[in-house]
């Protein structure tokens, strides 16, 4: 087991909320140093607003190419969440498994390799800058990059039983803007369009979409709408969210959304949309199902599997064709809040089980 998380310590302390620039460049700089000295290349994609995105880029050999993914973001706010601690079993600190802890599970293990052979070939590391707010930016580099590779591990955290994820939800975030006419609610009411009532009937329609059986789920999280109780409502805005498992599900999602938006309940309405598909969906397929079953054999372990509601980058590597398997950081909980926690007897199975695969990368094993 790890005796010595200082490094972890470094990182975590350093505060890397996504809109904090600075912290995650700093966290990202530091990430470099550690590359570099493995014989990486690191290809910086500078950004004004968010972080720096960095692809660590190692020689390159005949065969089969592996990337790594990470991000380098918080979800803390300067202030919020910044300090550091540890007792007997855990550790405590933002970005712990979420997923600073994963990065560094990848960091040590292609360390540990590095140790064996010397050199490190044909295994990439991406990490990116703003996977917390949906990777609005990065989503375009990782989607550019994810064909020139055939494998791809992500090392978010592990589930409970050390499994690996194999199928994400796909998310969509949604924006109907309604227009109606305004007037004075008591002396001119039937001169009005109102917005907000068109907006509830569009609101009921949404839901109704919902299908917990198929895992399709539609949430209306925020409604805006009117100026007062004595004015019809000339202006309306529903905010909502898709989530499904299926490439069907998200046609099915998409044709009855554009049926809603264009139906007036409340005639001389007008609607718009806006918004569309963050991250696709991450399903189980053949190609991963073969990489999975190559994992088992070279590693000799079970790795026991499961399916995500919740979306990461993984979604957008795997829905260009790269097989994809998530999850390879350390087991942990409390994520996105004060209480984040990751287990020290995780990192280090993690860290070993990463460096067999990475071990038997270097011998061809996956060609």
């Amino acid at each position: 087991m790890i005796k010595d998380f200082s490094e972890l310590k470094h990182i975590i302390e350093i505060n890397s909320y996504t809109k904090n620039k600075a912290g995650v460049d700093q966290n990202g700089a530091v990430f470099k140093s550690w590359m570099e000295a493995l014989g990486y290349r690191c290809e910086l994609h500078e950004r004004g607003d968010v972080g720096n995105h960095l692809h660590f880029v190692a020689p390159k050999r005949e065969g089969k190419k592996l990337l790594l993914l990470g991000h380098l973001d918080t979800v803390f706010p300067p202030g919020s969440f910044e300090s550091f601690h540890e007792d007997e079993e855990w550790i405590y600190g933002p970005g712990v498994c979420d997923m600073k802890g994963g990065n560094y599970v990848a960091l040590q293990a292609l360390r540990n390799t590095f140790e064996a052979y010397g050199k490190i070939k044909n295994i990439d590391f991406l990490l990116v800058s703003d996977e917390e707010t949906g990777s609005d930016d990065s989503k375009y580099l990782t989607a550019k990059l994810a064909p020139h590779y055939d494998y791809c591990l992500v090392f978010e955290a592990a589930g409970k039983n050390g499994e690996v994820v194999i199928a994400r939800k796909g998310v969509g975030t949604f924006f109907i803007d309604i227009e109606g006419k305004a007037s004075h609610a008591g002396n001119h009411y039937q001169e009005g369009i109102d917005a907000n009532l068109e907006a509830s009937y569009k609101l009921q329609e949404l839901v109704k979409l919902t299908n917990l059986e198929e895992g399709t789920t539609v949430n209306v999280g925020k409604i805006e709408g009117g100026i007062g109780a004595n004015t019809i409502s000339p202006k309306a805005r529903l905010t909502f969210e898709i989530r499904y498992t299926q490439s069907e599900q998200k046609e099915y999602l998409l044709k009855e959304i554009e049926r809603i938006v264009n139906t007036s309940f409340v005639d001389g309405s007008k609607a718009v949309l806006s918004g569309g598909i963050q991250r696709d969906v991450m399903e189980a397929n053949s190609q991963q199902h073969h990489f999975l079953k190559q994992l088992r054999q070279v590693c000799n372990c079970n790795l026991p599997t499961e399916q995500r509601g919740g979306v990461s980058d993984a979604n957008i590597v795997a829905s260009h064709g790269t097989a994809t398997l998530d999850g390879f950081g350390p087991f942990g909980d409390g994520d996105h809040t004060v209480h984040e926690r990751a287990s020290k007897k995780s990192f280090s199975e993690r860290i070993d089980l990463a460096t067999q695969i990475f071990t038997q990368f270097q011998k061809g094993a996956f060609d």
